[in-house]
């Protein structure tokens, strides 16, 4: 084939469909040995080597490629890519999200890089196989990485010592047929850095299903996010017919589930853009559309704010109802709470909380937790360690917050209530690329490892609480993955209780709760 596509198979796995079990990729291979994430790792089918679902940014580049007249294009499972690689291929396309494994969950995983995590080696596993394909076979194709992750790549010229030959930053929906046709004559720069965003009409729709049915019905963000890399992006929001012929491509493969990927849900179409208050028709029509239309057995969002929700309870309400959310149904969102300090919110993130102010940034995140739960969604918040600037009354306070949800939301909801947090390391991306990486080895304070063992205390108790929910009807999960996950989560705890104690701190230290409470009636 002329253009062969692929990635590295931590982006290929389905890791028995366990939620959030995505991130295992990103646990260190020192740490967990290859038997254990081999049980997990289950991977996408292929058929003849090509992917059956692909990720969603290989069928984007795909079907772009062939929009642009490229007519011999696959997308091949990174297990049996040689296969369609002979003397006819000019570019191996690999798509990389976190190839160095210096990303924010690798990061606090590895211990600021000391370790190495299942993402990194898998992509170098994938790059090496490539390369030495090609010198045994004296084949002249350029092997060409793009994605989220190519950053990491240009960090001390990796690129070159790994024998990439073109690394390509930035969105290219719109550029991508002539970028390759420049790297096939030998006129393309080594890095192509591509500063420009394609309009919605300059966005092609997926020929072919995409991993997990996955769908865009935005881009960019809009709230301005220092730390965050899709706020250097312009939003722009799909028309709901694009959405819905995209959807259709994953339902005609057989697929009876969307998930509806953005970079907040609740921005979809926002008109508001000095207090941004959701457009909360827009957000209803969305969902009502693809539910309604498909005959789809779920729509999941992908990612989500806390603001909106808090600012419109009325429309988690409604589209609760829409997605037939219940006791044995709860709707994961992933939503950044950052932190629970008013002061770096306002240094970093000031939009974060709108349309209310900064300083209701606790508040807003134990209500939106309260309503989330009510209306059975189950939030997954992510929390950044190091950023610059940040002090041990900062951490005190967002673990003094860790310590209110849980309290208050126990207290409100009993076992309905349900979130995790995800602490992560701060990654110099967006506008504070010019900082430097947290390092979790050398910038450890007693704050920062009590925020740290909060967190994944509570995260051990919600695994040992709900997986019997995901794994109790079926016998590979239930007598397999379901012990091996809580020995593993408790493991973790119990070293890093340990590793806290040698090195002077208490986890037992008591932290006193944030005087707020929840006062929305939802």
């Amino acid at each position: 084939m002329r253009i062969v596509l692929t990635c590295d198979e931590t982006l290929t796995s389905t890791y028995r469909n366990i939620p959030l079990a995505d991130f295992m990729g990103c646990l260190p291979v020192e740490k967990l040995p290859s038997i254990i994430y081999n049980l997990i790792d289950s991977q996408v089918p292929n058929k003849n080597g090509l992917l059956t679902y692909a990720p969603y940014s290989l069928r984007k580049i795909e079907a772009a490629l062939i929009r642009d007249g490229f007519k011999d294009v696959v997308v091949a499972h990174p297990k049996y890519v040689e296969r369609y690689i002979d003397v006819d291929t000019t570019i191996v396309g690999v798509s990389a999200m976190d190839p160095m494994g210096y990303g924010p969950v690798s990061m606090m995983f590895t211990s600021g890089g000391i370790f190495t995590p299942y993402t990194k080696k898998k992509f170098l596993k994938l790059i090496e196989k490539l390369r030495i394909l090609r010198e045994k076979r004296n084949l002249r194709f350029k092997i060409v990485v793009g994605g989220a992750g190519t950053w990491q790549l240009t960090v001390s010229q990796t690129w070159k010592k790994l024998g990439i030959d073109h690394v390509v930053i930035g969105e290219v929906d719109h550029v991508i047929g002539e970028i390759f046709r420049k790297i096939e004559m030998d006129n393309a720069d080594k890095i192509i850095f591509v500063n420009s965003f394609p309009s919605i009409d300059k966005i092609p729709t997926i020929i072919n299903p995409s991993y997990k049915g996955m769908v865009e019905v935005m881009r960019g963000c809009g709230r301005n996010c220092r730390f965050c890399t899709p706020n250097l992006r312009r939003a722009r929001y799909y028309p709901i017919d694009k959405i819905l012929e995209e959807a259709k491509v994953n339902v005609d493969a057989g697929l009876n589930h969307i998930w509806v990927h953005s970079d907040d849900i609740f921005l979809y179409r926002l008109e508001d853009h000095k207090n941004f208050y959701p457009n909360v028709d827009a957000v209803i029509e969305l969902f009502s559309a693809i539910k309604n239309t498909l005959n789809i057995d779920y729509a999941n969002p992908t990612h989500g704010s806390v603001a909106p929700v808090v600012a419109a309870p009325k429309m988690i309400e409604k589209l609760s109802e829409i997605l037939d959310a219940g006791p044995d149904r709860w709707i994961g969102i992933q939503p950044g709470m950052e932190t629970a300090s008013p002061k770096l919110i306002n240094r970093y993130m000031e939009n974060k909380p709108k349309p209310f102010s900064v300083d209701e940034w606790p508040q807003i995140l134990l209500e939106a937790t309260y309503i989330f739960n009510k209306y059975y969604w189950y939030p997954a918040y992510t929390i950044i360690i190091g950023l610059p600037g940040e002090s041990d009354e900062d951490d005190m306070e967002t673990a003094s917050l860790v310590v209110t949800m849980e309290k208050t939301l126990k207290e409100k909801l009993g076992p309905r209530n349900r979130f995790i947090i995800a602490p992560l390391s701060f990654v110099p991306m967006g506008l504070m690329s010019n900082h430097s990486f947290f390092h979790i080895t050398n910038e450890m304070t007693e704050a920062r490892y009590l925020l740290i063992y909060y967190t994944i205390k509570h995260l051990v108790r919600e695994i040992y609480t709900h997986l019997p929910d995901y794994t109790r009807h079926h016998p590979y999960k239930k007598f397999i993955v379901h012990p091996i996950t809580k020995i593993g989560v408790w493991s973790v705890l119990r070293g890093l209780r340990s590793w806290g104690i040698n090195h002077g701190y208490d986890p037992d230290k008591p932290i006193k709760p944030l005087d707020i409470h929840i006062s929305i009636t939802a």
